[in-house]
């Protein structure tokens, strides 16, 4: 555990990346300088390094229930849903039709934005509405789907809320239609247990990042028997289905990483999930004028999003950062937009409360008193920056500092 200390970081954003666990990283550490062989190579210096590869596939598969000659390498979540996406439209180039939310992360939607314009809107893309709590209305979905679908590419859990969508049930619905099915789980492998072994789902994200390996390394699960088109066309790693030289020494450590996120799931699921809810709980009480974004129950472990309304995410986050706590608004890969999250206004989050959100996701690196000090600090915060707030003023004219009402969940 890092120890604490005036500039001890707090941090609290490890939806957008994760620390390298220690033991990832000495497991990484050998191949890097001792260990540097190609394991495409014939001589036994090179084989070494192609049977740890080998390893880490296992562990990878062990965690989600596949087997291993069904992992193949990539560079990241986005490579592998560029991936899955692309071969199913090239797999089947009839059919043009892809089933999609509003709430999927950039790699998928604006992927499937581009295909819409670049073919000349010969692609035809569905972006499936959520609810206010996040979730997708499976009747409408099932009468998305046409002759005409290639593919139905859905997210496990959604990066910013934290909402886990009924993949199981989605993806029979998918099968039953001849339909191939992708769900980008980079959210949620490694923090909900994911058992692909009697699942229809023919294609999954991952990206190690997430789950305390390195950056810059991912993987796609193709199940055995899916059409498949390689996106990265070179050499024959990875059996021809992804060309170019491994990045060994990340693959090692996604393996353990994978190794690591198994073993301590259950912490997940009981120690985190219980501060995530003593901080949300904590703020929500605290906080008036104040709302959960998502489902109460049906998401992520670690994830809470919280809006305030009449206040700046971005100068909440400035706020915090002084306090030497990290935090985002939505999704790190839009933090550079000033629009409300896309996730935000696809769920109805009223426009005053959307421009004030908040994401605080947890690892198992967080501790109590790192709660504690969150919840000392950001409710004056808000306060202070509502002080200075003309909107807020002029909806409580005559209260400002005395409180107003309690938002919730919805």
């Amino acid at each position: 555990m890092i120890s604490s200390g005036p500039d001890h970081v707090i941090y609290m954003d490890n939806n957008a990346t994760t620390r390298v666990a220690p033991e990832v990283l000495e497991e990484m550490l050998p191949y890097f300088s001792d260990v540097y062989g190609n394991p495409s190579s014939m001589h036994s210096f090179g084989g070494q390094v192609g049977k740890k590869i080998i390893e880490s596939r296992e562990k990878i598969a062990s965690l989600i229930g596949a087997s291993p000659e069904e992992i193949v390498f990539t560079s990241c979540g986005t490579e592998s849903d560029s991936t899955a996406i692309l071969s199913a439209l090239q797999s089947f180039p009839d059919k043009r039709h892809i089933v999609t939310t509003r709430v999927e992360h950039p790699a998928v939607k604006n992927l499937c934005e581009r295909l819409d314009s670049l073919t000349g809107h010969k692609h035809r893309i569905t972006q499936l509405p959520v609810d206010r709590e996040g979730l997708i209305d499976l009747e409408h979905y099932e009468e998305s789907l046409t002759d005409d679908t290639s593919i139905v590419s859905v997210m496990w859990a959604n990066n910013e809320t934290g909402v886990i969508f009924p993949i199981h049930e989605m993806a029979e619905i998918a099968k039953s239609r001849g339909i191939l099915f992708h769900s980008d789980a980079v959210q949620a492998i490694g923090k909900i247990p994911v058992d692909l072994s009697d699942l229809p789902i023919d294609f999954i994200s991952l990206s190690g990042h997430k789950l305390h390996a390195p950056k810059g390394i991912g993987a796609l699960y193709v199940r055995k028997g899916t059409p498949f088109v390689p996106f990265m066309i070179g050499g024959h790693q990875e059996k021809g289905r992804r060309g170019g030289t491994e990045n060994v020494a990340a693959i090692i450590g996604l393996g353990k990483a994978c190794e690591f996120a198994a073993a301590h799931i259950e912490e997940e699921n009981t120690r985190i999930k219980g501060l995530r809810d003593k901080l949300e709980n904590g703020l929500l009480e605290k906080v008036t004028n104040s709302m959960l974004n998502g489902h109460k129950t049906k998401r992520l472990p670690n994830t809470t999003s919280v809006s305030f309304e009449y206040v700046e995410g971005e100068s909440i986050l400035l706020h915090l950062d002084r306090y030497n706590i990290c935090a985002s608004s939505g999704s790190a890969c839009t933090s550079g937009s000033l629009e409300p999250s896309h996730v935000l206004r696809a769920m109805g989050v009223p426009f005053t409360a959307a421009h004030g959100s908040v994401r605080l996701s947890l690892s198992i690196f967080n501790t109590e008193e790192e709660v504690d000090l969150v919840l000392e600090k950001l409710p004056p915060i808000i306060e202070n920056l509502r002080g200075m707030s003309p909107f807020w003023q002029s909806e409580h004219k005559g209260n400002v500092g005395r409180g107003g009402s309690h938002c919730g969940c919805p």
